[in-house]
């Protein structure tokens, strides 16, 4: 069977959960909404189109590795809005901060991030999955909307590098993707150029896996790689299946609801 996979990386990311009150919470891991999210704006399908957005959530199944959970970052979120007006609605912020000046009430959150956190995504195309994984890959590659980690304050920091690979199940697949650097230095360039004869850069083993100065940073190694997965996963076995609040039920109104997600926590080289 094949599979997508693609890496995200990025200096910050939200993979919001369940929101109480002022609190925005982060999960350290993206999940289902989030990827989601991700390949509908790749595709350009925007939030008021109900049937695509359905389709799309109903189409694949997704596995997630996570390489670095990175570490958490807490911001302390102020700002300020009016409150409405009848049947008024503000067009523009600066209606907001002009016309609505003596209307003016400040709303207090705290939000969290992941920093510099890494993780390889795996899709699996279902029977009635509206586009093929090489109509995914292409949207990847070129995307119609812009692309973001959970926020849209946090915007990609390395390319998604999207693959087509055959593989036994999410395990494997997940594991046989050649993630590459996430920076290549002026030395690290010429450390590939020196290994290959025929020219072409992405034939070179030293860009087929992260470097050590990736790997120094993002602290690889220090977390055991997890992975989490819905459906079968064909080569992996569940240490424990969690419950999470992210399959999407109207992305116009932001609504969801529960699925089950299986996990697993191996040690690196397993």
């Amino acid at each position: 069977m094949d599979y997508l996979l693609f890496r995200l990386y990025g200096p910050l990311a939200s993979w919001g959960e369940i929101a109480v009150g002022e609190s925005r919470h982060t999960a350290p891991y993206p999940g289902k909404s989030a990827i989601l999210g991700l390949l509908a704006a790749a595709l350009g399908i925007k939030r008021e189109e109900e049937d695509r957005q359905k389709a799309l959530a109903e189409g694949y199944h997704f596995g997630i590795k996570v390489l670095s959970t990175g570490s958490l970052l807490r911001d302390y979120h102020t700002t300020q809005v009016p409150d409405s007006v009848g049947s008024f609605s503000y067009r523009t912020r600066r209606d907001e901060m002009v016309i609505g000046k003596d209307r003016l009430g400040t709303l207090l959150s705290s939000r969290e991030y992941r920093c510099d956190a890494l993780s390889i995504v795996a899709v699996r195309a279902l029977d009635k999955a509206p586009y093929s994984l090489r109509e995914l890959q292409g949207a990847l590659l070129k995307p119609k909307l812009h692309l973001y980690l959970g926020r849209k304050s946090c915007p990609l920091a390395a390319p998604l590098k999207p693959l087509v690979l055959p593989a036994e199940g999410f395990g494997n697949a997940l594991d046989k993707y050649q993630i590459g650097p996430l920076y290549i230095s002026s030395h690290l360039m010429q450390k590939a150029l020196k290994e290959t004869e025929s020219g072409v850069l992405a034939d070179a083993p030293t860009l087929a896996f992260l470097s050590q100065e990736d790997r120094r940073w993002l602290a690889i190694g220090k977390e055991s790689p997890r992975y989490y997965w819905e459906g079968e996963a064909g080569d992996l076995k569940a240490q424990q299946v969690l419950i999470r609040h992210d399959q999407p039920i109207s992305r116009g109104r932001w609504q969801f609801t529960q699925r089950e997600e299986n996990f697993l926590m191996t040690k690196e080289g397993d």
